[in-house]
């Protein structure tokens, strides 16, 4: 009796001690199911190192909603398109929208949202620095796919506006993401590359305004090498956790070139946080202090103290726009990638040099409150992003360049990285599409990924699906 008492309380105890992962709990693994074909000849020209149909910035250009999958590309002759499919089939349904690519530039994206308070599909298409495209569809249609026709007539207008709302001339980096409500909220850059600011819209089922900037251009940054009086944010992503807290991981880069050891590199310099606990309103660093409010003169800005998570100077071509997401308590978590100090204290070209000797790290703030970050000991052999997501059990994967996929497992802290699957046989260009969505609604890693082809010849997109662990 005594030995079965102690060891009731064992168990007890482990399971009651945060941080201490249930012993049934599998770690990472990833099994390849199935891959769709969306378009034999999807458009395909490389600018910024990227594609337009793969940039992996994109939130979201795959997206799952109530049983339905939905995609999001340019064809060949450079028309929009939206597509879905019942999760599991493996034919796509395909819509021509009325609006044509009007330059190659791979900035210009299209990214999907769900306003779930009325059931709209939201497509935010074809900009960087200038005007945007936007539609939307009708109400209840992603409520009742099954009983609604797939056809063009479900969509509205494309408009120049968000219905009458303008927001800015220099418009770039389309996110939505839905409140805890169910409203849908944009994130968008005003400005330029080196001078800009974030700024977000809200949808509340009737209407869009626009919240305001959020974060600053302004004020000086100084490194060993020089200084800068201008800069933007690049956003890691901008993500509720289940508490409806908002996260979003950052770098900043900088205008001006005489912060870096050589002018071949990029002027991206440390990995930022902030979060809001009032849906965007106003922002906190990770020690709670307030640092900006949106629509005011008091944004987040270089100046501010607490911003910065992990520290690094401009001179090892730190990407930005990389990944992040939150685990089952809330816990934020990141990819960043750069050269790392062993390689050399200044790079000289940023692409050469990320090729050649560039690494992903995860960054994590753990349950005591602190941040750990752990390499991945996985070379990139790309200049280009990688994904992060994170299973039911808080695992946490990497997409990697072509599709490579490596895990690692939260009963380790995150620090038994390895390579689960290598990307043999896809072809992929490079970055990779994600549907975060469908991993809570079927424990399914679906990645959107374009062939590798050159010049302009188009190339065949697909949608590959791997099932995680049940």
């Amino acid at each position: 009796m005594r030995r079965r008492a102690v060891l009731t309380t064992a168990i007890l105890a482990a399971v009651a001690t945060p941080g201490i992962a249930r012993a049934a709990d599998p770690g990472p693994s990833v099994t390849k199911k199935s891959t769709t074909q969306l378009d034999a000849q999807a458009v395909y020209f490389v600018s910024y190192d990227g594609l337009v149909n793969n940039n992996s910035f994109q939130k979201n250009g795959l997206l799952t909603y109530k049983g339905y999958q939905y995609a999001v590309w340019y064809t060949s002759t450079k028309r929009a398109v939206v597509a879905r499919r019942v999760l599991g089939a493996t034919t796509w349904s395909t819509i021509t929208l009325s609006h044509t690519l009007k330059s190659d530039d791979s900035h210009n994206v299209i990214s999907m949202g769900v306003s779930r308070v009325d059931g709209r599909l939201h497509l935010n298409m074809d900009s960087h620095s200038d005007g945007f495209f936007y539609l939307k569809s009708v109400a209840g249609l992603l409520d009742n796919p099954a009983s609604t026709a797939w056809t063009s007539t479900v969509f509205g207008a494309v408009q120049t506006s968000l219905d009458g709302v303008a927001l800015t001339t220099q418009f770039t980096y389309p996110q939505f993401l839905a409140t805890p409500e169910g409203k849908l909220q944009l994130s968008y850059r005003v400005g330029i590359s080196g001078n800009g600011r974030n700024a977000l819209a809200e949808y509340d089922g009737s209407s869009w305004t626009a919240l305001g900037e959020w974060s600053a251009s302004t004020g000086t940054y100084t490194s060993a090498h020089g200084s800068s009086t201008a800069r933007n944010m690049y956003l890691h992503g901008i993500d509720y956790d289940v508490n409806g807290r908002l996260h979003a991981f950052f770098t900043w880069r900088e205008q001006s070139a005489a912060v870096m050891c050589n002018s071949g590199g990029i002027t991206n310099h440390d990995t930022g946080y902030v979060y809001s606990t009032d849906r965007g309103r106003s922002w906190r660093n990770d020690a709670g202090t307030a640092v900006g409010t949106t629509g005011s003169s008091n944004t987040v800005a270089v100046t501010d103290a607490g911003l910065v998570v992990d520290p690094l100077d401009p001179d090892h071509s730190l990407m930005n726009q990389e990944s992040q997401s939150t685990d089952s308590t809330g816990l934020p978590h990141a990819i960043i990638s750069y050269v790392p100090g062993r390689f050399g204290q200044c790079t000289t070209n940023y692409v050469t040099d990320r090729t050649a000797n560039g690494r992903a790290f995860h960054v994590r703030k753990n349950a005591a409150g602190t941040w750990q970050k752990t390499e991945i000991p996985i070379a990139l052999n790309s200049s280009q992003r990688t994904k992060l997501v994170l299973d039911k059990y808080d695992n946490a994967y990497a997409v990697l360049p072509y599709g490579r996929i490596a895990g690692a497992s939260k009963a380790s802290g995150y620090t038994d990285w390895a390579l689960l699957y290598d990307g043999s046989g896809l072809n992929a260009f490079g970055e990779v599409v994600i549907d975060e969505l469908r991993i809570k609604a079927d424990n399914v890693l679906s990645v959107m990924y374009q062939e590798k082809s050159s010049g302009t010849t188009p190339s065949a997109l697909h949608v590959v699906d791997f099932a995680l662990p049940a």
